[in-house]
Formats: structure tokens, C-alpha cells, sequence
């Protein structure tokens, strides 16, 4: 029983890590708890879509600094399409926010999650991002999905997911999520893919050009 206690805070500790939490290295912005945002070998998106995700972040990172809005805002770009949680004042600024992030070059879609309300406290934010290494942590210790398939972003409790998944791993993945003890509420922000679709992204990563799998 210790001896698996103490592997558990081990995978809570790296997905920790992985976040930037522990190492002060957050892969974005103003707030928010992103837990798996690395890049690595085994993501669904290409290299390519990894690193235009990435500057998506940052730009629209920038764009919402530059309109001086009240609040927290957290942004996460996967396959291009991006999700924005947190919280702002009022409509006006939650409006403004979307408007900013969608004009960022090769948005695809955007996913508009901002409360209106009071700004989360920072040990809010620090209690979401170890909930969201225990999500992470419960999704490694599962035999029957892949933990790298599923990225977690955690806010004032709830948790986003956000991947490139089956309809049998969105379900299992979201059944996961809501397993772990304090979870308020599971939001699922997936591309769906047909069997056939990641056999197919299976057969493309196991190839020579392993980095020619399909977007997101």
C-alpha cells in the first residue's frame, strides 16, 4: 500500500513537472492549469501542428494582454482549435477576449469557456493544477487508453479535456476525469476519430515519416 501511494505521488509529481508548475515553466499565459502540454513523440498532431499550437498560444497570449481586460484568462490551442478559460468581469470583456483570440493566424476554431465573475485566487489555481496532475496521474495508471492522447486543463475545478480520441476514448477518458475526488464537472473538447482514422494515424507514426500524422 506504501509502496504504491508513493509511485502515485510519483506520477502526480512529473505530471506536475510536465506542466511547468513545479518547475516555473507554465507553457502559458495568465492563468489556469494546463497539465501535459509538452511536446512528445507519441502526440496525435504532427510536429508541425505541436509547434503552430504553440505559437498560436503565445500570440494570442499577447493580443490579450494588449486589451488591458480585468481577470484571469487562460488559453490552449490543440490542432488549432482553442479553448479559453478563466474568468473576466463582465460580457463585454468575455466578447472582447473571443474576438482577440479568433483573429490570431490559423485559429480554427475557438472554444470560449471564460466565467464572469471575481478572478480565481492564486491557491485556487494551485489546488487546479495538483487536481489536474491527479487527472493526468489516473489516465497513466489506466491499462486501457492513452495517457499522451488526452491533454487536461483545469479550472476552478472543472476539467477540460482536449485531444484527438474515439468515441471509446472520450467516454473512457471522461469516465477517468470524473473519478478523481474533487473534480466538479468534466467539459470534453475532443476531435472525435473513427477506428479506422487512428489505425490509420497508427500506421502513418510507425512509419519512416513518423511525423506525418494527421492534424490536431
Amino acid at each position: 500500500m506504501i509502496h504504491s501511494s508513493l509511485t502515485r505521488l510519483g506520477r502526480c509529481t512529473a505530471a506536475l513537472l510536465a506542466a511547468g508548475v513545479l518547475a516555473g515553466c507554465a507553457p502559458l499565459l495568465l492563468g489556469g492549469a494546463v497539465i501535459g502540454g509538452s511536446l512528445v513523440a507519441s502526440d496525435r498532431r504532427t510536429t508541425g501542428t505541436q509547434l503552430e499550437d504553440q505559437s498560436i498560444e503565445f500570440k494570442a497570449a499577447a493580443r490579450v494582454r494588449e486589451l488591458a481586460t480585468l481577470g484571469n484568462v487562460n488559453v490552449v490551442s490543440y490542432n488549432r482549435t482553442v479553448l479559453i478559460t478563466g474568468e473576466v468581469p463582465g460580457a463585454e470583456e468575455k466578447a472582447r477576449v473571443e474576438r482577440a483570440v479568433a483573429a490570431v493566424e490559423n485559429v480554427r476554431a475557438v472554444v470560449n469557456e471564460l466565467g464572469i465573475g471575481n478572478s480565481s485566487t492564486f491557491g485556487s489555481r494551485s489546488t487546479d493544477a495538483v487536481l489536474g496532475a491527479k487527472v493526468k496521474a489516473t489516465l497513466i495508471d489506466a491499462k486501457d487508453v492513452h495517457a499522451n492522447a488526452y491533454k487536461v486543463v483545469l479550472e476552478r475545478g472543472i476539467v477540460y479535456l482536449m485531444g484527438r480520441v474515439t468515441e471509446r476514448e472520450a467516454n473512457r477518458g471522461t469516465e477517468l476525469a470524473r473519478s478523481v475526488s474533487g473534480v466538479q464537472k468534466v467539459v470534453r473538447v475532443f476531435e472525435i476519430l473513427s477506428e479506422n482514422e487512428l489505425a490509420n494515424l497508427g500506421r502513418a507514426t510507425a512509419g519512416p515519416a513518423a511525423g506525418a500524422s494527421a492534424p490536431r
